[in-house]
């Protein structure tokens, strides 16, 4: 296994095939999809996109963000396919079908909230104003559709109200990764000398709800619990902090973390999945937990494929890699996780630490 620690310096096509993989997938429009054939949500997308510029790929990272301003519908947000609802053909391990096997398209609020923290992650490795002018009207505008979605108490709906989204809900993952994003939008905003206070009062407000308000979070569907992602989410996107932060990831360490494999997706499932680690790698950086971080990642190259992508996770009662997928979004997080570990880029301190304190602390 490859221990990268601060300062450490990436080695050689260390990434040759991650990076192959996310170009191979891309899209002639720009746009990046799960897999080949596969599904497209501009979350996922978007994290392809900062993986691909972490690595010097600007001209494909641009041409993803130009996807997005394309694509962005009126409203501010976007059309994004639930790639959780693609059947799985268990017999092939893999998904059987694509944008035709995702059921109906949703305007999901963190998939369209996504585009700051991605506009801002490459305005931080390249300085190009030009790039942030040009989608600070995007962000604007999602930042617009999101906060529409804001309730009385603080958290935001999951969804437009579409006919086939009618829950009035919110999710506790998708909140936290709005929380970031608006961290992100707020930078934007500063550095475009516009006014930011309405995002920052409504950041706040969120991240009181998903300190003090749990009743808010899943009252129409089934807990979450089971998903890693409640559990780590708060502290990767930076809702909770130092001690609060440190106790929240000991809390189930036991309970999603497999040793010297990774991070489970669901609590019931013998399957650790490569992204979720990668995430989890970063929540214990901004734990400040480095230590632990830097070998949960030493732990995610054994499940690289024989083209140097990864594999999305690997089930380990039966010693398969599962699904037989090497999604995109995958590379991404490893990539992300690594900068953030080593610090080799100006954008490493983005998913390491908060970058900006809350309007009462």
């Amino acid at each position: 296994m490859t221990l990268l620690t601060k300062g450490d310096r990436l080695p050689d096509d260390f990434f040759k095939g991650s990076i192959a993989r996310i170009k191979e997938l891309q899209r002639d429009n720009g746009a990046i999809p799960w897999f080949d054939g596969g599904v497209i949500d501009p979350w996922n997308h978007t994290e392809a996109a900062m993986g691909l510029a972490v690595l010097g790929e600007m001209q494909a990272a641009e041409r993803a963000y130009a996807y997005l301003m394309d694509t962005q519908l009126d409203d501010g947000s976007w059309w994004g396919e639930l790639g959780s609802a693609v059947p799985m053909d268990e017999e092939e391990q893999c998904y059987t079908g694509g944008e035709e096997g995702a059921g109906k398209p949703v305007r999901d609020t963190n998939f369209a909230a996504y585009i700051a923290t991605g506009a801002w992650h490459h305005f931080l490795l390249t300085g190009d104003k030009t790039f942030l002018t040009d989608i600070w009207p995007h962000v604007k505008k999602a930042m617009e559709f999101i906060l529409d979605r804001q309730t009385e108490h603080g958290d935001i709906r999951w969804a437009a109200d579409d006919p086939h989204t009618p829950e009035d809900d919110a999710l506790i993952t998708g909140c936290s990764s709005i929380y970031k994003s608006l961290e992100c939008a707020i930078h934007i905003a500063r550095e475009m000398k516009e006014p930011s206070r309405d995002w920052t009062i409504a950041r706040q407000r969120l991240g009181e709800a998903l300190r003090d308000k749990p009743h808010r979070f899943d009252r129409t569907w089934e807990p979450k619990t089971r998903y890693s992602m409640d559990w780590y989410y708060p502290v990767l996107a930076g809702v909770l902090t130092g001690d609060a932060a440190v106790k929240r990831l000991d809390w189930k360490w036991d309970t999603f973390v497999a040793e010297g494999k990774g991070c489970r997706c669901v609590i019931d499932e013998p399957w650790v999945t490569v992204a979720e680690s990668a995430e989890l790698v970063m929540a214990l950086l901004v734990s400040g937990q480095r230590k632990k971080a830097e070998q949960l990642l030493s732990w995610q190259h054994q499940w690289r494929s024989d083209c140097g992508a990864y594999w999305m996770g690997f089930q380990f009662e039966d010693k398969v890699a599962w699904p037989q997928e090497r999604p995109a979004w995958t590379a991404a997080a490893v990539i992300l996780a690594t900068d953030a570990v080593i610090g080799m880029t100006p954008a490493s301190h983005l998913f390491a630490e908060r970058t900006l304190a809350e309007a009462a602390e």
